[in-house]
């Protein structure tokens, strides 16, 4: 990675494969949907620590090099003559390592409203009348709301990511982190991305908003969610009714933390 690395996490259905999606247009730059480098990278961290009885040989400087190696030999072959756009919901959790690793690199985290993502999620289910998706574990029955408390959970899709960019947001890394709004991104795209550069200190890209499909129909049809990773040709924000009954909605209604900038300590910009 000649050219060094930055990471997109967040929110799920925030825009990170959207972002992915604009970002490939520029030649510099790879990015893609979700890798498995952050699989990767939590399970090598198990397996050097002292539940392995073999972590004795392994020291601080060796465990840094075999992590940044990770990262430097996935993205060898294809893309080291690229700056580099690694996306996953983990790095939020995980700015201190990352911090450690890569001095340069930075972070962008998708967000939006915390209602309407429940609600993309939901309209995903039902579009997908037929199929059983992997992120309820294929289970065929639950509803609306059993499907919200999963999804909220600790450990759930959307809580899991809620509490980690709780913790990039007030965290002693949060200088590395830029809040990228789902509005701000489908709504005035320029804007949006002439922000990211200047953040990450990169020339500007003349990109073209009326074409950036994208799609990772295999990997979806696997977790039983078609479109899940797909991207439409033009960026635009679509206005709608939400599918989820009211009370569901307002349920989630204040967790969106960073539109108050009072709660906003460490000064973190929010675009």
């Amino acid at each position: 990675m000649q050219h060094g690395i930055h990471f997109i996490s967040g929110l799920p259905r925030a825009g990170s494969t959207l972002l992915a999606a604009i970002l490939r247009q520029n030649p510099r730059c790879h990015a893609a949907m979700t890798s498995p480098l952050g699989t990767l990278f939590t399970a090598l961290l198990g397996e050097m620590s002292e539940r392995n009885e073999f972590a004795l040989f392994l020291s601080e400087r060796q465990k840094r090099a075999i992590l940044a190696g990770l990262f430097e030999n996935y993205y060898r072959d294809a893309h080291e003559q690229r700056l580099v756009f690694d996306t996953n919901r983990l790095w939020c959790a995980k700015l201190p390592a990352l911090a450690a690793l890569f001095p340069s690199a930075k972070v962008i985290a998708c967000v939006r409203h915390v209602p309407w993502i429940f609600d993309s999620l939901e309209r995903l289910i039902r579009s997908n009348t037929f199929e059983l998706s992997k992120i309820f574990n294929f289970e065929p029955g639950g509803t609306v709301y059993s499907r919200a408390d999963g999804l909220s959970g600790a450990n759930g899709l959307v809580g899991f990511a809620w509490h980690a960019l709780k913790e990039a947001y007030y965290g002693e890394q949060a200088d590395r982190l830029l809040l990228l709004t789902y509005d701000t991104l489908t709504r005035a795209p320029a804007q949006a991305m002439a922000a990211v550069y200047a953040f990450l200190g990169e020339p500007p890209f003349a990109h073209d908003f009326n074409d950036v499909a994208y799609a990772e129909d295999e990997f979806d049809a696997r977790l039983g969610t078609p479109g899940l990773h797909r991207v439409a040709p033009q960026v635009r924000h679509v206005e709608r009714q939400s599918i989820l009954p009211p009370d569901l909605f307002r349920r989630f209604e204040s967790d969106s933390f960073w539109t108050d900038p009072q709660l906003n300590l460490r000064g973190v910009q929010v675009v």
